[in-house]
């Protein structure tokens, strides 16, 4: 089992935004399991959170921006990188502005933060998504294609044909997240110089300059564009070196464009909100068909984790039985609905009912054609949950839990008599103050029956 993984203390960098201009600060934070990657616009009212979640994005030009409830984040794909190559589950990233500072244009200066940080486990399993048939997304327009195939790990391949003399046709692979810090993280990003022209005169990039992002040279410097460039740049004099790019900065590779494609290519697959088992191949690779995919692929996984049904051995001696379960729920027969506890972390609970024709609902709720009533099957999920929560006080008997919030609630198949129902219960977020917020899913007969979001907290029985 891969657990997940968080910083061990939070750190702060500042710089300026590439295409904003403006001076960020921001700080990375140690984030609870399940949490993912989060940002956090801390110069707005009530700190508003914009989850890095593909389903957000609004915009692709010249970087992936975010938009939730009118919140912005703009170009989140370098940090976003930084965080899977460190192999990261849970961050929240907190801005005072909408754009992460660009830093050098790469990931460097983010990865050696979240190494000075440090790298903590967690008590939660690291949920991974095992590519088992080819997956692909094409833009017809672009001709821009990615795929991902079954592989042992999660591998990345970005080809590129930019279809100039200065640039050309360049690949960059890598093999292993291990050594994304070696290999890709200083790769920087980079713009051709008739797309410059295109920018200033847009008023983007006012953060840019010859120290964080590679310009080459794709046609012939005019004296106006020389000047233009001059001003945007706080230089007297600049150049074009003999391998085609702007002066004052070397190459880190010779395909350092091929690599910061790769890098934007994890830093947008982190919007997926897992880790992939699987080789990426992403030819001509773009923001926009970069988080297409990314898309595709959540609903893809969205829709397996849903239909997923996990096995359990039901011989198996429980970990409580009915008479122990009473001894912490307050419920009794006809109202309780949990059988037995067959499985119990910190973050988890599995429990389990037969569902008998002697059941007194049955009497009145169509006794033509018994159905278990849904509500009583998220009353049941519930108080499968509520043996976690009480799990969580040295004397539960001295507790209730009541119910504060039922979110998304989904019936999928009806429960009838002689089918044996399997509660699954787990943590959104850490237990707090009594509170408990978790996902719940019920199965029978090797499908899901019923889902729902709840929350519950415990208070001391007076």
């Amino acid at each position: 089992m891969v657990k997940q993984k968080t910083i061990q203390s939070e750190i702060t960098l500042t710089g300026v935004g590439l295409h904003t201009g403006k001076e960020v600060t921001m700080t990375l934070k140690p984030a609870p399991i399940n949490n993912g990657f989060t940002f956090v616009r801390v110069d707005l009212e009530g700190s508003p959170v914009i989850e890095a979640d593909a389903n957000y994005v609004v915009n692709t030009q010249r970087g992936t921006n975010l938009e939730k409830l009118g919140v912005k984040i703009q170009t989140s794909e370098h940090v976003l990188a930084a965080c899977v190559g460190c192999d990261l589950d849970n961050v929240i990233i907190e801005l005072n502005e909408s754009e992460p500072p660009i830093m050098d244009g790469s990931s460097k200066y983010f990865v050696e933060a979240i190494e000075k940080a440090g790298i903590v486990e967690q008590e939660a399993e690291r949920y991974c998504y095992v590519v088992k048939e080819v997956i692909s997304y094409i833009d017809e327009s672009t001709g821009s294609e990615i795929i991902v195939m079954p592989a042992d790990d999660y591998q990345v391949t970005a080809m590129v044909d930019f279809g100039t003399k200065v640039l050309g046709t360049q690949n960059a692979t890598l093999k292993s997240m291990s050594n994304f810090k070696a290999e890709i993280a200083s790769a920087r990003t980079f713009s051709f110089l008739h797309e410059l022209e295109t920018l200033l005169d847009n008023g983007l990039i006012k953060g840019g300059d010859l120290n964080n992002a590679i310009v080459y040279v794709d046609k012939e410097i005019s004296e106006k564009t020389m000047e233009n460039l001059k001003k945007a740049f706080g230089k007297e004099n600049i150049s074009v070196k003999p391998n085609g790019i702007l002066d004052n900065l070397t190459l880190h590779h010779p395909n350092e464009a091929a690599r910061h494609k790769l890098l934007d290519v994890i830093g947008d697959l982190a919007l997926i909100g897992c880790r992939i088992k699987g080789k990426v191949i992403a030819n001509k690779p773009g923001h926009f068909v970069n988080t297409q995919f990314a898309k595709k692929l959540s609903k893809i996984i969205k829709i397996e984790q849903r239909n997923h049904v996990p096995t359990y051995d039901l011989n198996k001696e429980p970990l409580m039985d009915v008479t122990k379960i009473m001894k912490m729920l307050p419920h009794r027969p006809p109202f309780l609905l949990v059988d037995k506890i067959i499985e119990m972390s910190e973050s988890h609970v599995v429990g389990l009912k037969n569902v008998t024709m002697n059941e007194d609902f049955f009497v009145g709720h169509f006794p033509g054609a018994p159905v278990m009533p849904g509500v009583l099957i998220v009353e049941a999920m519930a108080q499968t949950g509520g043996i976690l929560i009480l799990s969580s006080v040295p004397d539960p008997e001295n507790y209730l839990t009541y119910f504060m919030k039922i979110d998304n609630v989904k019936f999928k198949h009806k429960v009838l008599p002689g089918d044996t129902l399997i509660f699954k219960c787990d943590l959104i977020s850490p237990i707090r103050r009594g509170i408990c917020h978790m996902q719940a899913n019920a199965y029978a007969n090797g499908r899901l029956v019923a889902e729902a979001e709840l929350m519950a907290q415990i208070v001391k029985n007076q």
